[in-house]
């Protein structure tokens, strides 16, 4: 493998059993709900994974799109909301030609330290020109630089015990040590940021915005953030 989509696009064991994979989506797709601003709202869930709850997420919205560079999992999403018409399954490519201030919510979670530097200034004026003026974007579980996969591990060792799939989670730390994904992270790295260098680049490419109090994942060390078009509150 040589990139993060080659990656994301096979099969691998970032989720240590089915329980994990479904309290994982559960949890983000009830934190993305409770930022729909109203039920008429236009949410693009950039970076979404396997979103298995986003059901969750269309219960409090008009339309949701849902959008991920790997084929095989935006098949996946496809099949399984089939039969929802609030769901709507786009590739990155179909962002870019999305209507201007079309869209109420933008929520990208564990997607910035995939993206070099340049892919995130453009997807951040992508994404400002596609809220609406009192839009919404969320950046969720954005990595500091003296965060490391120490505090991966704690961080996953607790969320584990917590929600009853422990024993999965001691022997999945294992299985990815020796996984492509350990390899890619040494590869092709992982990019960090500063809250301040965040905040930063948000306020250049047109935002304001603010570190929220929590992130949106189970590890606390990582950050989340909240934006809006400059000059709106």
């Amino acid at each position: 493998m040589s990139s993060w989509r080659e990656f994301w696009d096979s099969a691998h064991s970032i989720y240590v059993n089915d329980r994990h994979k479904d309290v994982h989506y559960r949890d983000v797709a009830e934190q993305i709900a409770a930022f729909v601003p109203h039920a008429d709202a236009r949410v693009l869930d950039h970076g979404s994974g396997e979103a298995v709850h986003a059901d969750l997420v269309a219960a409090r919205a008009r339309e949701v799109l849902l959008c991920d560079a790997a084929a095989s999992v935006r098949a996946a999403i496809a099949a399984r909301f089939a039969g929802n018409p609030k769901i709507r399954v786009i590739a990155p490519e179909e962002v870019e030609h999305l209507p201007p201030a079309s869209l109420d919510l933008i929520f990208a979670n564990s997607l910035v330290q995939y993206l070099t530097e340049a892919e995130l200034e453009s997807l951040l004026a992508t994404w400002r020109r596609l809220l609406v003026p009192d839009g919404v974007l969320v950046i969720a579980d954005v990595i500091p630089p003296d965060v490391g996969p120490v505090s991966d591990v704690v961080a996953l060792i607790r969320y584990a015990a917590a929600n009853g799939f422990l024993g999965a989670a001691l022997v999945g730390l294992a299985r990815t040590a020796l996984s492509p994904y350990r390899r890619l992270r040494s590869e092709l790295g992982i990019a960090r940021y500063r809250e301040a260098e965040l905040l930063s680049k948000l306020h250049r490419a047109g935002f304001t915005a603010e570190r929220q109090a929590r992130n949106v994942e189970h590890n606390p060390a990582r950050m989340t953030f909240r934006a809006r078009l400059a000059g709106k509150q």
